[in-house]
């Protein structure tokens, strides 16, 4: 830990000052005249576009000459004209560089260009304008950017492949405004000799910013609302280092800070969306399915965030080219690679330790891997230790004693990888991988001999030879190879071919012998056994047309492979569960967005069709959202869809020590298929700095599975397959959003008043809560930033999740003469968990080297700050005929720190 410390503090030894991109360009040589002509020399060498009053910085003279190993940048020469002459220089919306006396000079300057752009003759109107969007610093394409004309209701979004398509431009000196969350917002001035069939925009990101050179535009620094979408949120990955974490920064983590996701379940990093479960959400990574997110039994999820570019949550309501869950999506974009330099970085926090590598090859080749994987440090030791199944100790009988140890060896990693290839200016073909696992080995070691203990007609003394197995391995490995094509203008397509496989596997055995002194020798087994593999095939592809202005077309076709089984055995012999399921799940998308009204209208209706051979059924999903736009500043939004899940994971009840769950394929015999009903409205009032938001929605669900062996146990022929049972449910709930976007100080409250209720007629012949139900649940998000340092808290409060009690228990001598225990049990889930709430604080600084280069950040976070005994489940045990109840808590006061560097 001190070494870590000291490597820190000699790190930020070497920062010394901040810069933007622009800033940060070498100058090759020096450079001697009057003022103007220097900047306008400089302008020239490096494609800046200087904006000034000739005749004022013409009677300035100065000279910049490097000394010997000393390097000259624009950022330099920055500091010294708004140093040595007091002037002010501010780079526009326009990417345009003014330099003036005053604002009121550089206002003057910014009319003077808009007056000089009214005096352009336009040549063509109402064409089509195709293009790209960029980062500027690594040549990443840029996803779901908004791109809309100025002063038109025109407006469009770039796709996953940062295409765009703008239809019917008025004009070819119209201004464009591009914006995307984490970037600064950048105005493109149309000239006539604008590539209009290929026009590259690249945006800035808005992480840092000089001291002397003002940088005007609009900061979505973290979350964003996308105008005219219904219950969608967008996270910026790259800037997830401002928030408190426990130990990594976290993508899904991030998410549940967010209304209507419960953010009460420390111990899962998969999401509870509006009173749904982690495997209704459909989670896709570059285009393939991930059914495990979760590291270190829940605490973090699976997604390195130096392999992520974007990622988007709908919350539901969701289009019809999504399908096969009943809750929510998420949508995870991987990075491409840096394609302008090769850059390469890292992290390290108490947790875990990670790297990057990015690679360009040429002008048509990206490449980047990234790696992480944990050590054993305090943080990790912490979360470890709390979940143990298996403690050291020592049991004695009479004179003899047996000892147990256990040195338990864990540890957890992912990979990412990403080759992406430009063979055309029309066509992007990419291959994603990404493997992320967990391997725990908590085998104890057992010795020892009994004295004093006789079996019926044996001898009192026996010594045994046991070797108990206790491993567990559970992860993700998944990959698509994806081909994107821009036919033209209006049609765009992109065809993906994917795997996908879920593994987990656990192996609690003990076995061994037991040797009399009369040399009788007695072999034994025991223990359980489960393991759980689901493979996915699929192939998919997606056609996008825009028709006009007004009207978009989509539609696909997608076919998938599912191969699942599941096995659950005890005392090697009774064989609880044994299920394999195979089958093809096929069908094809439509849908339609429509806008009337001059725009202020849209509407989107779609269908989706499936057909699933396990069932012999075909299922008809209709889908249907309407945004209606009031005024400039308030909207009003509605969907509805039906959806259908074929692939479950269900619960199998342990009310002594914690539900398990596990996936299998939907039959319509023990498991039929799932099936929603969405109803969502919601009304946004964007004043551009300040976003309030109300939705609210209601959720049918039918055909939930559970599996329980509490009301039958397996005994008098009774087979296992029988404990399926099935039920039905709903959820309804209000979410409230007051988001402040912009400024040092920004961030958001959120409240959501939620109800989540099933019906399993096993175990009620009434509605009860459900497991994920949480009635109440605020959050504050601030976040503050105050030159290179980011300051935020973090604060939820929610109602305790329900849970299911034994309450009495007897013995019963059965006939042999053994003896054996029984429990009673309440209601289902009539007693609750009490209020979860806690404080979370982070400190982040961003580290500059002395030639003005970005090199990342160090970030410092105290996790649960007033140290909160929040109650994680409780576990039960029967001693003498009576429960005995424990508490097992989610983790206390956590302090962590980090280190994120890049090159």
């Amino acid at each position: 830990m001190a070494r870590i410390i000291l490597f820190l503090v000699l790190i930020l030894l070497f920062i010394k000052s901040e810069a933007q991109n622009v800033s940060s360009i070498k100058l090759v040589h020096g450079y001697s005249g009057t003022l103007d002509l220097i900047i306008n020399q400089i302008g020239n060498e490096h494609h800046l576009k200087f904006i000034f009053d000739k005749e004022k910085l013409s009677k300035f003279k100065t000279t910049f000459h490097p000394s010997y190993n000393e390097v000259i940048t624009v950022g330099k020469v920055f500091q010294t004209i708004t140093k040595s002459w007091d002037l002010i220089i501010e780079i526009g919306n326009d990417g345009n560089i003014y330099i003036g006396e005053s604002d009121q000079a550089i206002a003057k300057l910014k009319n003077t260009v808009i007056d000089q752009r009214k005096t352009l003759k336009s040549e063509k109107s109402n064409f089509n304008l195709t293009g790209i969007v960029k980062d500027a610093g690594s040549g990443e394409r840029i996803p779901f950017a908004s791109i809309y004309i100025k002063n038109t209701k025109i407006g469009t979004t770039s796709n996953a492949d940062g295409l765009f398509t703008l239809q019917k431009v008025p004009s070819d000196t119209s201004t464009l405004f591009v914006s995307y969350i984490g970037f600064n917002s950048s105005e493109i001035y149309l000239t006539p000799e604008t590539n209009i069939s290929n026009l590259v925009i690249e945006l800035s990101a808005s992480t840092t910013e000089l001291k002397e050179v003002q940088i005007t535009g609009q900061k979505e620094n973290l979350m964003s609302k996308p105008e005219g979408t219904i219950s969608t949120i967008i996270m910026s990955p790259k800037n997830l280092s401002v928030l408190p974490n426990i130990g990594e920064k976290d993508v899904l983590r991030s998410f549940q800070l967010m209304p209507g996701v419960s953010a009460s379940n420390e111990n899962s990093s998969g999401m509870y969306v509006r009173g749904g479960t982690p495997d209704q959400n459909l989670i896709l990574y570059d285009g393939f399915t991930v059914y495990h997110v979760d590291h270190l039994y829940g605490f973090f999820s699976a997604f390195n965030s130096n392999a992520v570019k974007d990622v988007q949550l709908f919350k539901g309501g969701f289009e019809s080219k999504y399908g096969g869950r009943l809750s929510s999506v998420t949508e995870i974009t991987g990075k491409d690679g840096n394609a302008k330099k090769v850059s390469f970085g890292g992290d390290i926090s108490l947790l875990s330790i990670g790297a990057y590598f990015e690679l360009p090859i040429g002008e048509k080749f990206t490449s980047m891997f990234a790696v992480r994987r944990s050590y054993r440090g305090p943080i990790y030791n912490k979360i470890f230790d709390r979940n143990q199944t298996q403690k050291s100790g020592q049991m004695s009988r009479g004179p003899g004693m047996m000892t147990t140890s256990t040195k338990a060896k864990s540890y957890f990693y992912d990979l990412n990888g990403k080759l992406t290839f430009l063979p055309s200016s029309k066509d992007i073909i990419s291959l994603s991988f990404f493997n992320g696992t967990d391997d725990l080995d908590n085998s104890p070691k057992i010795e020892g001999s009994f004295g004093g203990m006789a079996p019926p007609g044996g001898s009192t003394d026996m010594n045994f030879n046991m070797k108990t197995v206790d491993l567990t391995k559970y992860g993700n490995l998944g990959s698509s190879l994806k081909w994107s094509r821009k036919w033209g203008a209006k049609l765009y397509s992109n065809t993906l071919l994917s795997y996908s496989n879920y593994y987990s596997g656990r192996d609690r055995t003990t076995e061994g012998s037991i040797t009399t002194s009369d040399g009788t020798e007695k072999t034994m087994k025991n223990g359980l056994i489960e393991d759980n593999d689901l493979k996915d095939v699929s192939f998919k592809t997606n056609f996008q047309y825009d028709i006009s202005g007004k009207q978009k077309l989509e539609f696909g076709y997608f076919l998938t492979n599912y191969n699942i089984a599941y096995t659950y055995t005890q005392n090697d012999t009774s064989s609880i569960i044994d299920r394999k399921d195979d089958a093809f799940l096929t069908g094809a998308y439509l849908q339609d967005k429509l806008e009337f009204l001059a725009k202020r209208l849209a509407i989107t209706p779609g269908l989706r069709l499936s057909s699933f051979t396990n069932t012999n059924k075909l299922y008809l999903e209709p889908r249907l959202s309407a945004f209606y736009k009031l005024n400039d500043k308030l909207t009003a939004s509605a969907a509805t869809g039906l959806y259908y899940q074929f692939a479950n994971r269900v619960v199998r009840e342990d009310i002594m020590s914690g539900s398990k769950d596990f996936w299998i394929l939907s039959d319509d015999k023990t498991v039929p298929v799932s099936s929603a009903i969405h109803y969502i409205t919601g009304v946004n009032y964007d004043m551009g700095n300040y976003l309030f938001s109300v939705e609210g929605y209601f959720k049918q669900i039918q055909n939930i599975t559970e599996f329980s062996t509490r009301f039958k146990p397996g005994l008098g022929g009774i087979k296992y397959q029988e404990n399926y049972y099935v039920g039905n449910g709903y959820s309804k709930g209000i979410e409230l959003l007051a988001q402040k976007k912009t400024g040092n100080l920004n961030g958001w409250i959120s409240y959501t008043l939620g109800k989540a209720n099933s019906k399993f007629e096993i175990y009620s012949d009434n509605y009860y809560p459900s497991s994920q139900d949480v009635t109440h649940e605020f959050k504050t998000v601030l976040i503050y930033k105050l030159g290179r340092f980011d300051f935020s808290a973090t604060w939820i409060y929610a109602t305790g999740r329900p849970y299911t009690a034994p309450e009495g228990a007897y013995t019963v001598t059965l006939l042999d003469g053994t003896k054996q225990e029984y429990y009673t049990v309440s209601d289902k889930n009539s007693l609750r968990l009490p209020a979860y709430h806690r404080l979370d604080l982070a400190a982040s600084f961003r580290l500059i080297s002395d030639r003005n280069k970005d090199l990342g950040n160090i970030s410092v976070s105290l996790f649960n700050v007033y140290n909160r005994n929040n109650v994680w489940y409780k576990e039960f045990q029967i001693v003498n005929n009576s429960i005995v109840e424990t508490n097992v808590s989610y983790m206390g006061i956590t302090p962590n720190i980090s280190l994120s560097l890049k090159f």
